[in-house]
């Protein structure tokens, strides 16, 4: 075994230092990112919708165009609810992912408040998927083809 001697310590904490400080700058100043993100691994393109609930009541909004093997950030900040709701078109191959939380949408980007009497409001009722994020403060749903 051979013996470090001070000098030679000294000098590689001397290296050290300014890499241990850029690394603590670098998580100093970007902020933890909260967000809900869905990842589209598919070999399609894909439209997102989605529902969710805050403060002011339900909200329905879309369209988010998703690129094959892709991730998209469809809302930013730390969570406010528990539920969250998709609904997912496949451009490429046809077909959707749906469930059977009832909420609005249509064909063209929107944002709709409230869930109620959709086609009276003159939009679509869609069915949408739960999403259980279990409280966290940040959540990435995976979309697959099945």
């Amino acid at each position: 075994m051979i013996a470090e001697s001070p000098r030679s310590r000294l000098r590689l904490l001397a290296r050290l230092v300014p890499v241990l400080v850029v690394g603590l700058l670098c998580l100093w100043a970007s902020p933890a990112s909260a967000d809900f993100r869905l990842c589209n691994n598919t070999s399609s393109r894909v439209g997102i919708a989605l529902g969710y609930k805050d403060a002011e009541g339900w909200t329905t909004e879309g369209w988010w165009n998703i690129s094959s093997r892709s991730c998209e950030t469809l809302l930013r900040g730390t969570l406010v609810a528990r539920f969250y709701y998709i609904y997912a078109i496949d451009y490429d191959r046809g077909g959707e992912w749906s469930g059977q939380a009832f909420m609005c949408s249509r064909d063209k980007e929107f944002t709709i408040r409230g869930t109620e009497d959709c086609l009276a409001r003159g939009y679509d009722r869609t069915g949408y998927f739960e999403v259980d994020t279990g409280e966290q403060r940040a959540w990435t749903c995976l979309l697959y083809q099945s």
